[in-house]
């Protein structure tokens, strides 16, 4: 084949180990797409383009699918392995999470695009939540996951933050010197502040002063490529993780929390004019400045990533209003939304195509594409995966599980604070350790019940 210049050939040799692996070691496979998940770049990255538009991160997604016929495969053949995992509330939720996708794409404005999107959710619920769930009853494997998905993370960070080197450390280079690993700056500080918490925990968990002095460079890795990424959304994550961790560790009671919550929230409300009023003055705009990119976070007069977030989000309320029950259908937003900016909300860097991005918001998102009851499903999901590890947390006695527990709860909690500004749940950089983490909790809360049961 290579004579006579059948490149494509070369692909045979890997398909077949693949194939191999599939077959005869699927936590090898699991492994390399947990490895191959940071290093994954899309086809249009790539500059591949076809003519049914139909885009796809290369390696991962391939391997995703085929991992989806294993996931079920197994479930039909090992029934007694997935019983506890079908009656469990995460699960049952995510089923109906799942039914109304389907059933949203059934009436979407635009079918196959919410039909691909459909797809894409199974393959990454059923390789790392479902087939994660099997593959994390040991222990160890854990650690397998977390450790190939930093080594592949922190290989993007090192190259990243080189390229950003050659151009000077720049505010308007970083939003692009991840490229083409990363589609963008915003899904980089995401992935950064995900697996953050983990590299924390690693330190702590190793005994042997060699792997903590690894895993503290790691750490230590994440954490320049976190600040030099200009990400705010996910610096706030972060900072939101750190706020639940003190919480956790005083054993702050929920009612107190919850009251002090209200408390804000009833305070934003009454003296909203008076915020607003305040934040129009503040007219910091992005900069090079660490300090002064801070301060642009709540700048809504002149900052233009800020009122173009700001553009998006009342354009999802738009498309809401018109389709409250069934929503647009999923992955839709960004082709319907343009028509419903209004020309006095753009900024320099609106769309009149609409061809520039997301609802920069997930729930906004959920909520435009899936109508209210898709909103309130997913919420649903949420407080239930937090409700159910946080009292876990409480309850389990062994402190090498605790911290796993931990690192999973605060890692969950850097996503879905990123994702009241951005949503990414779309990419395989966030769903693949997002279902893996939910996996791991309710690997630990049946175990932790089987435990009392035995008892």
């Amino acid at each position: 084949m290579l004579a006579e210049e059948k490149y494509w050939g070369l692909i045979l040799p890997i398909l077949i180990a693949t194939i191999a692996a599939a077959i005869l070691r699927v936590d090898l496979l699991l492994t390399a797409v947990a490895f191959l998940t940071p290093l994954s770049t899309s086809l249009q990255e790539l500059g591949i383009y076809n003519p049914m538009g139909v885009e796809m991160a290369l390696p991962t997604e391939p391997l995703l699918f085929g991992l989806m016929l294993i996931a079920w495969i197994r479930m039909l053949s090992d029934k007694e392995l997935f019983k506890d995992l079908y009656k469990h509330p995460i699960s049952i939720l995510i089923a109906i999470y799942l039914l109304w996708l389907l059933i949203t794409s059934i009436s979407s404005s635009m079918p196959l695009v919410s039909f691909k999107l459909f797809i894409t959710r199974l393959w990454f619920i059923s390789s790392f939540y479902v087939l994660g769930f099997a593959w994390f009853q040991n222990k160890n494997n854990i650690h397998r996951f977390v450790k190939a998905y930093l080594a592949g993370l922190c290989l993007v960070a090192l190259y990243t933050i080189l390229q950003h080197a050659t151009k000077g450390f720049e505010h308007e280079a970083a939003h692009w010197v991840m490229s083409p690993f990363f589609k963008d700056h915003t899904s980089y500080g995401m992935a950064l502040a995900l697996l953050l918490p983990f590299s924390v925990y690693l330190i702590k968990w190793n005994t042997q002063k060699g792997w903590v002095v690894l895993f503290s460079v790691v750490t230590a890795l994440l954490i320049i490529a976190l600040v030099l990424s200009y990400t705010r959304a996910a610096w706030l994550s972060v900072l939101a993780a750190v706020c639940v961790y003190v919480v956790l560790k005083l054993r702050i009671r929920f009612s107190l929390l919850l009251t002090l919550i209200s408390f804000f929230v009833a305070f934003v409300l009454m003296f909203q004019t008076d915020i607003l009023m305040v934040l129009e003055k503040n007219s910091q705009d992005s900069s090079d400045s660490f300090i002064e990119h801070v301060q642009s976070m709540s700048n809504v007069s002149t900052d233009a990533s800020n009122l173009e977030r700001i553009n998006r989000w009342k354009s999802a309320l738009r498309l809401f209003e018109e389709r409250p029950h069934l929503g647009w259908g999923a992955g839709t937003y960004q082709f319907n939304y343009a028509p419903y900016q209004n020309y006095y909300e753009k900024t320099i860097i609106s769309t009149n195509a609409g061809n520039m991005g997301n609802a920069h918001s997930e729930y906004l998102s959920v909520l435009a594409e899936t109508g209210w009851p898709g909103l309130l499903i997913f919420l649903g999901l949420v407080v239930v995966i937090f409700t159910k590890a946080i009292v876990l947390y409480h309850k389990l006695e062994d402190e090498k599980e605790q911290r796993v527990l931990l690192a999973c709860i605060l890692g969950l909690v850097t996503y879905f604070t990123h994702a009241v500004l951005n949503n990414f749940l779309d990419m395989d950089k966030a769903s693949v350790p997002i279902w893996a983490f939910v996996a791991i909790i309710v690997v630990l809360d049946l175990r932790h019940s089987q435990r009392k049961v035995e008892a």
